[in-house]
């Protein structure tokens, strides 16, 4: 297996860390208020197509699966040029440009949630494929980790691999800078505000118990010690279902189609979780949301139970078998 990327995003780094090949594409996401930038990115892609085609067949790939970023545009073209299977994958409740464009012609679209109007019969809802390390993530050795007591609460803030700035910020001063917490907190900051972040909680008069990481590239600890969780509502929701995981969630507000309030409310209307609109969340919020919930014994494992219900164990294997089938189908 090889994966397909874009010159300058996240994979040309993750994907070799992991130990798989990349091969790099020369593209950039389309900008819809700017034409301009707009028509660059589309002529980019058009270009990219004859090189997804020549790398796909140099790797003598069998079929080609679409993760639903930009890069599935040009890699899914090619695929079908190619007559090999092509299988995407639908990560949120709302189809990115990517995926509008090829499911028609897509062998497969494994969709995380059910989507209205997409019902065809090459549709499967296998949910999202979360990574073994949050499956099998130990509740006993992740405490041990961030020093966490076995009756302790614990509250796990998520601010994403960039950081979510709104979220970040509020956090530390509702739980660090101010006293009446009285559970430990484990905070993923992502890498733009750490710097800032640390120098604050270094001088936080209530920073005991108080563990800042800048990045966690398996989040399966952090969710397997917390007891409940704060976060964005991207692909964060699989994994704390994954887990049973009670959660406030916090929309990023400029999500393409408000995907992310989307997928919150599909783990709200499960009784899972609490939404707070970015707009509204401040130090005080966030103090008074997550207090409630923790100390609320009843609800919280109500909750917990409710997020459970919502995972998806098997999706990876199921996203494979669709994959395999349709390899199989063709020899």
């Amino acid at each position: 297996m090889s994966f397909l990327g874009a010159r300058g995003r996240l994979e040309a780094e993750l994907v070799p860390k992991a130990g798989y090949e990349v091969d790099l594409l020369d593209l950039s996401g389309i900008d819809r208020k700017n034409p301009v930038r707009a028509a660059r990115a589309a002529f980019q892609a058009a270009a990219a197509i004859p090189k997804a085609r020549n790398l796909i067949r140099a790797r003598g790939a069998d079929a080609v699966i679409g993760g639903g970023g930009f890069v599935a545009g040009p890699g899914g073209v090619a695929a079908k040029r190619l007559k090999l299977p092509l299988v995407l994958t639908e990560a949120d409740r709302h189809l990115g440009l990517a995926n509008r464009l090829l499911a028609k012609r897509a062998d497969r679209v494994c969709l995380a949630f059910e989507i209205e109007g997409m019902d065809g019969e090459n549709v499967r809802i296998t949910g999202r494929p979360v990574g073994r390390a949050v499956l099998n993530a130990d509740r006993e050795k992740a405490r041990a980790r961030f020093g966490i007591a076995a009756e302790a609460r614990c509250l796990l803030v998520m601010g994403g691999s960039q950081g979510a700035r709104t979220i970040n910020f509020a956090a530390v001063e509702a739980l660090a800078e101010r006293p009446g917490r009285d559970f430990d907190v484990v905070h993923v900051s992502g890498s733009r505000d750490y710097q800032v972040l640390r120098e604050r909680l270094e001088a936080a008069p209530h920073a005991d118990g108080y563990t800042l990481l800048e990045y966690e590239p398996n989040m399966g600890d952090g969710i397997a010690a917390s007891d409940l969780a704060v976060a964005r509502s991207g692909a964060s929701v699989f994994e704390l279902a994954a887990l049973g995981r009670a959660a406030v969630l916090v929309p990023y507000p400029y999500a393409t189609a408000d995907h992310q309030t989307a997928n919150a409310n599909w783990m709200a209307e499960a009784g899972a979780a609490v939404i707070v609109p970015d707009s509204e969340l401040d130090a005080n919020r966030l103090f008074s949301e997550v207090t409630e919930l923790l100390g609320n014994s009843s609800r919280l494992n109500t909750m917990s139970a409710a997020s459970k219900g919502l995972a998806r164990p098997d999706a990876a294997r199921d996203v494979a078998g669709e994959v395999m089938n349709l390899i199989g189908a063709g020899n």
